[in-house]
């Protein structure tokens, strides 16, 4: 998670919302990413889609079987169903997301509930703390700069 978080600083300094992701099999990293949508002018480019591609060309396969990612923000919708297709095995994120969170918050799609193929373990709150903390200090640093 510490590298999901020096990943998230990246898209911070880039201007992106501080998300990060990592993407680990037999302990070594396969894949990594941060927000990057505004400057990719990519809806699609969040932090866990691009530390899945990135997996995915290491392997040279869609399928991550018995890989862990690691994600600073509860997944939304969209990298949940990433997820589920990519075969992921376990899933640790920080902090929750009573906005748009799809391991809890909001919907419930992480874990699977058994009508998806594919099932996978699920554990969230890890270092909640540090990563709730630089998403609201961003975001209260850009509220700063609108008033």
């Amino acid at each position: 998670m510490r590298h999901a978080l020096e990943l998230a600083a990246e898209a911070e300094a880039q201007g992106e919302v501080p998300v990060g992701a990592v993407v680990v099999l037999d302990d070594t990293v396969i894949g990594e990413g941060w927000n990057q949508p505004i400057g990719r002018h990519d809806p699609t480019a969040h932090a866990e889609i691009i530390a899945l591609r990135h997996a995915g060309e290491h392997l040279r396969n869609y399928r991550l079987p018995g890989a862990t990612l690691y994600a600073t923000l509860e997944p939304c919708t969209m990298c949940a169903g990433a997820i589920i297709h990519a075969r992921i095995a376990r899933l640790v994120f920080g902090a929750h997301d009573p906005k748009g969170g799809a391991a809890g918050s909001v919907f419930e799609l992480l874990p699977p509930d058994g009508r998806f193929n594919h099932r996978l373990e699920c554990v969230g709150g890890v270092m909640a703390d540090a990563c709730a903390g630089r998403l609201q200090a961003f975001f209260k640093e850009r509220r700063k700069k609108t008033t």
